[in-house]
């Protein structure tokens, strides 16, 4: 079938790129409302998605590509592009809920007011390559799940759980309580990351985009840890220095 993309409904979203869109296949099949597909492309990657997206009976759309383009103007959307149903973000007692039934010790990460899209999926993308089970964000003056963090994250967004809380120092008081320990990186914290202790129940805290930790936030952790430099610069993009911190945590923790 073929024909123009439609506008996303109010309950939909819009996510690009064969990554995303297969993740998104393998993990919810039944929230895909429609595939589109560059009608030029023939190669065997969009073939393996495209008999995917049959299996599940998911209606397919061939286009040609400046109608994607329409649609993702200034994105790497790879020839694809889904509507999909929009999964709300979970809350505070969603959080609460999913500690309950966890086997091991809570591993989060907490992004206080992310704004670029580009930096939040690649710290969603590396939380999931590191076995974090969510990462929690707050509702106001942050980015949320759009298009570009779906697409960024390589469909990580798909299975690791996505907290959007109105009162982030509360929720980390809250995770306290929890017996959670909060390591926050700065570049004023006492010991190196690799240094600190990471095992246990554990939420690392990581600032927004040149301003670092907010005040309350930095309050409430029970540490603060920093990322050893060498070099000239003074500090790490926000993603660059989340992966250091995952994965050094990811190692101790094995």
């Amino acid at each position: 079938m073929s024909g123009a993309i439609p506008d996303i409904k109010k309950d939909e979203v819009l996510i690009y790129g064969l990554h995303t869109v297969t993740a998104a296949l393998k993990k919810r099949p039944k929230a895909i409302c429609s595939l589109w597909f560059d009608d030029s492309r023939h190669d065997e990657r969009m073939k393996s998605l495209l008999r995917l997206a049959e299996k599940f009976s998911v209606p397919l759309y061939s286009v040609p590509k400046k109608n994607i383009e329409a649609v993702c103007p200034e994105s790497s959307h790879q020839g694809v592009v889904a509507i999909v149903k929009s999964v709300s973000p979970r809350g505070e007692s969603d959080l609460l809920e999913m500690l309950k039934h966890l086997e091991e010790p809570p591993f989060l990460l907490i992004l206080d007011n992310i704004q670029d899209p580009h930096n939040l999926g690649a710290c969603i993308r590396t939380a999931n390559a590191c076995g974090v089970h969510a990462v929690i964000v707050p509702k106001d003056r942050a980015v949320g799940l759009t298009p570009v963090v779906r697409k960024v994250s390589c469909g990580a967004t798909e299975s690791t759980p996505f907290v959007q809380v109105t009162n982030l120092a509360r929720t980390m008081r809250m995770l306290q309580k929890q017996g959670i320990w909060m390591i926050g990186a700065a570049m004023e914290g006492k010991s190196s990351v690799h240094q600190a202790s990471l095992t246990g129940a554990l939420a690392l805290v990581m600032g927004a985009e040149g301003r670092g930790l907010r005040r309350l936030t930095r309050e409430n952790c029970d540490a603060l840890i920093n990322i050893p430099m060498v070099g000239d610069v003074e500090s790490l993009n926000v993603s660059v220095a989340t992966g250091v911190c995952l994965y050094e945590a990811h190692r101790q923790r094995q």
